[in-house]
């Protein structure tokens, strides 16, 4: 913890020096080097995204040496012996070439494609944390917005990277990709048609997907996580509730040597990981699907689990179309693509990016927030995060019922219409389960303090009844707990007892109604533990 002026390290003070003479940085470099980062393990979520994607970078550069992003046809005469002679694309006798025959190349594709799944799992988890603890509330909401901005764009990354290698299972997923395109009314044909350059399959979608994996997408990626850590580093960072903790102060250990030293570790650790990964489990093995023909198809394929859920949703959702102006002739919208393609993405993304803003907005809440809430400290919110969770999941889970059919010998039907149950009534279960589980929580806690740990020992009072002996808490899992807050409420009174004029419009009594169920103390603390208990 910062606690005042204190000597600066030889290292940095020399380092300093040198520049100073030079640039004039030392007042920046001895600011910023004993810049102090929190020590929580959650912490660390957001850097296995990070890493990944320099992982990314480093292997989709050594990818692009070879790779030909070409769908000119050419006949296969490489190391691979069982399909020489067949006729492919360029992009796919590319990718086997880059397999086969050139040094580490099946090496970092692998490591490239696991990096690339590590990368948007650990923006979805690191997002998750960011949610469950409030860390998107003032004054960070513009970083929240940048995370859910790029946390969109990984997925297309991912598609775009997805389709490259144009074997029959990325040719698989490029039909659905125009599919979902072909169905959007209006702009849906002039889209396939840009996109393909003509009628499907077309002859220039590699090398346009080519032009957004490598080129644009990364570049906004990278100026978007460049304008994320900037904030990050700007904005005092948040903290875990605990003792010595307060909006004024962060605790933990400064940026050298301390945290360069553990996040150079750990930076290390996620390579090894997805080296580990890339060398001893298989992943897409593209010379055993054959090259893309929009003839065949792949029984059972699967897309990568972050677009588990579009699968899923086409899947479940039923063979709905409506025609415009109530005739054929003017056109017809299939609903069974155009709901699933749109609505799922589009409620979780959106509702992401607004959450901070319609918290605010029912909660009255203009502090500023640097102290994180514990998930069960706001119940709503927690359950609020599980219902989108379980709804995610079940379209994920959905997207392989063919799968689960056939390993555990079911019709195919019963699993599509138990999804299409699962998928509204399991979100509700989920938040009515979470806030059930979130307020026990609470009570716990509130025991806790109030009456102190449980110690199992039973003792007999001079009445003859008996009771356990409990003891105190530790004074760090004390101020843990009880840096607990109320969720903010709208006023709707004033001390007056009139009504303040923002409540009085109908959106305004909604408003009022909509905070005092989202806010407020649901199980309060006591005001001071016990200390008569027995040590």
């Amino acid at each position: 913890m910062r606690t005042g002026p204190k000597a600066v390290p030889g290292t940095i003070a020399r380092t300093s020096s040198f520049l100073d003479d030079r640039l004039g940085a030392a007042r920046f470099l001895n600011r910023n080097l004993r810049k102090i980062f929190p020590d929580h393990w959650s912490f660390l979520l957001g850097e296995i995204a990070l890493y990944a994607f320099v992982i990314l970078l480093l292997t989709g550069t050594f990818l692009t040496f070879w790779f030909k992003p070409s769908m000119g046809h050419v006949v296969y005469d490489g190391g691979y012996a069982p399909l020489r002679g067949v006729e492919m694309s360029q992009a796919y006798a590319s990718t086997l070439e880059i397999t086969f025959e050139v040094r580490g190349g099946l090496l970092i594709r692998q490591v490239h494609h696991w990096s690339a799944l590590l990368f948007i799992g650990g923006m979805m988890v690191h997002a998750l944390r960011v949610f469950f603890t409030g860390a998107y509330r003032k004054p960070r909401e513009l970083t929240w917005v940048i995370g859910v901005t790029m946390l969109a764009l990984a997925l297309l990354e991912g598609l775009t990277g997805y389709s490259l290698p144009d074997d029959l299972l990325s040719g698989a997923g490029l039909r659905v990709t125009e599919g979902v395109l072909m169905s959007l009314p209006l702009v849906g044909t002039y889209l396939t048609f840009f996109l393909f350059g003509g009628e499907y399959p077309g002859e220039d979608v590699v090398s346009r997907f080519y032009a957004l994996h490598i080129l644009l997408i990364p570049g906004a990626l990278l100026v978007l996580m460049s304008a994320h850590l900037v904030l990050m580093w700007v904005q005092k960072h948040t903290q875990m509730p605990g003792r010595g903790r307060t909006r004024t102060n962060v605790v933990g250990a400064p940026l050298y040597p301390s945290f360069a030293a553990k996040t150079s570790a750990f930076f290390l650790f996620t390579l090894a990981a997805v080296a580990g990964l890339g060398t001893f489990a298989q992943i897409n093995p593209v010379w055993l699907y054959g090259p893309y023909s929009p003839a065949d198809i792949s029984a059972g394929s699967q897309p990568d689990f972050y677009l588990g859920f579009l699968e899923g949703a086409l899947r479940l959702m039923p063979a709905w179309e409506v025609n415009l102006l109530g005739t054929a002739q003017a056109g017809t919208v299939p609903l069974s693509v155009v709901i699933p393609a749109l609505v799922p993405l589009g409620v979780v993304l959106t509702g992401m990016l607004l959450y901070p803003f319609i918290e605010q907005w029912i909660t009255g809440d203009k502090r500023e927030h640097h102290i994180l809430e514990r998930p069960r400290n706001n119940p709503h919110r927690t359950s609020i995060g599980m219902t989108a969770v379980v709804f995610y999941g079940v379209l994920w889970l959905l997207g392989s019922n063919d799968e689960l059919a056939s390993t555990f010998h079911i019709s195919l039907n019963a699993t599509t219409y138990a999804g299409r149950v699962l998928v509204i009534a399991g979100p509700v279960l989920a938040y009515l389960i979470t806030y059930r589980i979130c307020l026990g929580l609470q009570r716990s806690d509130a025991e806790l303090v109030g009456h102190g740990v449980p110690t199992g020992v039973i003792r007999r009072l001079p009445g003859g009844t008996f009771t356990e002996t409990h003891t105190p808490l530790a004074e760090d899992i004390e101020a843990h707990l009880r840096a607990k807050e109320a969720v903010p409420v709208l006023g709707a009174h004033h001390a007056s007892g009139i009504p303040p004029a923002r409540v009085r419009s109908p959106l305004g009594r909604l408003r009022a109604l909509m905070s005092a169920a989202y806010g407020g103390q649901k199980v309060a603390l006591d005001e001071e533990p016990d200390r008569s208990l027995t040590h």
